[in-house]
């Protein structure tokens, strides 16, 4: 019933499958990595940021005591610069812990510990808009791919569970010579013969094999619908990320000039007493947030884009052009695609 024909069409649909899986793990990889690598950058970031906000303030404490030595300010100053710099310790001693993870997950990921990590671009891969990128994602995601072939693999197996149903056809010959102990030869006799088996009732258990495999195969269809529409999901709200990440990065520059000069102009009124010292550590904490602010969103923006070329299917080392040794799949298929006998893997185990 052309059963191992089948089952080899079915396993071929099989190793294409898993070749587009491995596809779509090298995609996870690389964003994991990009993702630990932006991570070490912004806590790296942040910590320096947190660390130059103690130096300012402790600058604008003792610019504070010296103004009280010689009676400008009073003691509700001093005590409030203290109470500002002691949290912006704490700020600082929880950057550092952030970026201590940061740093382990990327050696989990990547190796090695990170080392003189220079700014990353927006990759020049991007889709023109959400609707390329939808369409790129449709035709060329892994994940769509692998579930097209599980299709494939599910209508072979139909085919194998079918072919119980056919008359199996067997031949069978042979041939010898009879010798009597002195060596006289006796005789030679010959035989061949043929065998024709038609099942005609297995207990229900072929046809339900086959109802099932139909079943299945069912299933695989709508599973490939379900890719596809997490696909497009999944593009939309890399998308939406990135298109937001944008616009923040915009809105937190201008809000960092904007409480970069409210902060000096704080500063200059202070001296002349027309503000407190709590209006100046109140502005440099505005300045603070909106410079981490940015940061965060700048982190942000490249996640974003390399989550919509892992959505649309491009996120891989050829794609990104990357100087490493490229794994092919087909190698070892071709060594043992035809070999018929032996235990032997191609590396001599």
């Amino acid at each position: 019933g052309f059963q191992t024909a089948n089952s080899v069409r079915a396993a071929e649909s099989g190793v294409l499958g898993q070749r587009e899986t491995l596809r779509d793990t090298e995609q996870a990889v690389l964003l994991n990595g990009v993702t630990a690598y932006m991570n070490v950058l912004r806590d790296a970031a942040l910590l320096n940021l947190q660390k130059n906000n103690v130096e300012v303030l402790e600058e604008q404490l003792k610019q504070t005591k010296d103004r009280f030595n010689v009676g400008e300010v009073t003691r509700t100053d001093v005590e409030q610069a203290n109470s500002g710099l002691a949290n912006a310790q704490s700020q600082r001693i929880a950057a550092d812990a952030q970026l201590k993870s940061s740093v382990a997950i990327y050696r989990q990921i990547i190796g090695s510990q990170p080392k003189k990590l220079q700014p990353v671009k927006v990759p020049r891969l991007l889709p023109r808009n959400q609707n390329a990128a939808i369409q790129a994602g449709l035709s060329n995601h892994p994940g769509i791919t692998a579930a097209l072939h599980a299709v494939d693999q599910a209508a072979m197996q139909v085919k194998v569970a079918e072919g119980a149903l056919y008359p199996t056809l067997n031949a069978q010959g042979s041939f010898s010579h009879n010798y009597e102990p002195s060596g006289a030869k006796m005789g030679t006799s010959a035989s061949i013969g043929a065998f024709l088996s038609v099942p005609i009732y297995s207990g229900g258990g072929d046809y339900s094999k086959i109802r099932q495999a139909k079943e299945l195969l069912g299933q695989a269809r709508i599973q490939v619908d379900v890719n596809r529409e997490l696909v497009r999901s999944n593009v939309i709200q890399a998308w939406g990320s990135l298109d937001g990440a944008r616009g923040e990065i915009q809105a937190f520059q201008a809000a960092v000039n904007a409480q970069g000069v409210a902060l000096a102009g704080v500063r200059e009124e202070a001296k002349v007493g027309q503000r407190t010292t709590f209006d100046v550590l109140q502005q440099q904490q505005l300045l603070l947030q909106a410079r981490a602010s940015l940061i965060q969103a700048q982190r942000d923006q490249i996640v974003a884009a390399y989550t919509v070329l892992s959505t649309v299917g491009k996120l891989n080392a050829t794609a990104l052009g990357l100087k490493v040794a490229r794994y092919n799949p087909t190698t070892h298929y071709d060594q043992v695609r035809d070999k018929w006998i032996g235990t032997d893997i191609p590396d001599g185990r």
